[in-house]
């Protein structure tokens, strides 16, 4: 089976593209004989968060058998016998030698596996611990937690998030994806050689700036929007992406309060008689609850299920905002709150066009009326190439082109 070829379009200020900091785990605090991370109590806390990284090398641990499930053990007769035993020296053993050995599978885990949850181990180049993005509370020198593009996240999503069947890979077991970087939350500031690039383009990326190359609203103190002559970039590269013939639809992603408005652009601007989904989340990618993962795989599912169609080579629904299992239009759409569930229809006129179900079935009930993408009488192929202006010249009121 073919699989579907999905561009990714990375839009500013994206909750759904950023992570919580990455604060130092108490293990390495440990190591270096500093104060732990405590708990409500003064206690130091009883776990570390644990972070999405790459083994350097392969390892084998041993994991207790029956340690998945606090009932896995009461049906033990109906697994297999572990690969071995962990006696009281921490030895294994093929053999149960002792009735107080564990028993456990013996694993190997390899860098090409892909991600792994792990303690979050790095230090400041000062030797203090990370607490949030920035080296001091509200100083000007920081990290990003912003994703440079969609690549990162959506790996994210195929290796931890589980689907309904207890299985994973979401969006790669039936898509390929491709990057792009219209107007993404996190840059590069040294630049990026082109062997490394993540995202679809040629050479090298040049050294970027925050606030002119990439948007982030967070460090809160140090946050970028977009000036409006970017919305002219953004259209120009997303119309060149949906007319290349390569791709059977796409997914923006974008800030929660702005996705709505760029949606709607998008719905009267782009020339095209494929599906554009639009995503933004409410909770950084890996907090507690996130939303986004949910929302870019029913993104996927809508692309996939062709309910958007006509039956004539077009496009129905028009640009879709898909947010908690709804897929809205793209002009009825708005946050009214900031939680999950915080997007509305508006209008008093529907605006709810379908749903996926908890078992990731897409159904699609209404479609707009309205003209939209490749029917829209002001979309970008049928503006014309220039406009006459007015403007106080020296000699008084002028028209130019």
């Amino acid at each position: 089976m073919t699989k579907l070829r999905i561009a990714h379009l990375a839009g500013p200020t994206a909750t759904i593209q950023n992570t919580p900091p990455l604060v130092t785990s108490n293990k390495a605090r440990a190591k270096k004989g500093l104060p732990p991370i405590t708990a409500g109590n003064g206690n130091a806390a009883k776990f570390d968060p644990l972070r999405a990284q790459r083994l350097a090398a392969p390892v084998k641990v041993y994991v207790e058998q029956f340690s998945a499930h606090p009932l896995e053990a009461d049906t033990a007769e109906l697994y297999a016998a572990p690969d071995g035993y962990i006696g009281a020296d921490g030895s294994f053993s093929a053999e149960k030698k002792s009735d107080s050995d564990k028993p456990v599978y013996e694993i190997e885990l390899k860098p090409e596996d892909g991600l792994y949850p792990l303690p979050y181990m790095a230090m400041q180049a000062d030797g203090t611990p990370w607490e949030e993005e920035t080296t001091k509370p509200f100083g000007t020198v920081t990290r990003q937690g912003f994703f440079p593009d969609g690549s990162r996240s959506f790996e994210d999503i195929d290796r931890f998030s589980i689907g309904a069947d207890g299985k994973v890979n979401l969006i790669g077991g039936r898509a390929e994806v491709d990057f792009y970087r219209p107007a993404p939350p996190g840059g590069f500031t040294k630049g990026l050689a082109n062997a490394r690039r993540a995202d679809t383009g040629d050479g090298d990326t040049p050294a970027e700036r925050l606030g002119h190359d990439f948007f982030a609203y967070k460090p809160f103190h140090l946050a970028k929007s977009p000036p409006r002559p970017v919305l002219a970039k953004i259209t120009n590269d997303v119309q060149a992406i949906m007319s290349s013939g390569k791709y059977d639809g796409a997914i923006w992603t974008q800030g929660s309060p702005q996705v709505e408005e760029t949606a709607y652009w998008f719905n009267l601007l782009i020339d095209t008689d494929l599906p554009i989904a639009c995503n933004a989340a409410q909770r950084p990618q890996g907090q507690i609850s996130n939303d986004g993962p949910a929302n870019i795989v029913d993104s996927v599912t809508y692309i996939e299920s062709g309910i958007w169609k006509d039956g004539k080579g077009g496009n129905r629904a028009g640009t879709v905002v898909i947010q908690e299992q709804q897929f809205f239009a793209a002009r009825e759409v708005a946050k009214v709150d900031a939680r999950p569930g915080g997007y509305v229809a508006t209008g008093g006129h529907g605006g709810i066009l379908g749903q996926v179900t908890h078992m990731g079935t897409p159904y699609m009930m209404y479609v707009p009326a309205y003209k939209h993408t490749s029917s829209s009488d002001v979309n970008i192929t049928k503006l014309p190439p220039t406009v006459t202006a007015t403007r106080n010249g020296r000699g008084g009121l002028e028209s130019y082109e």
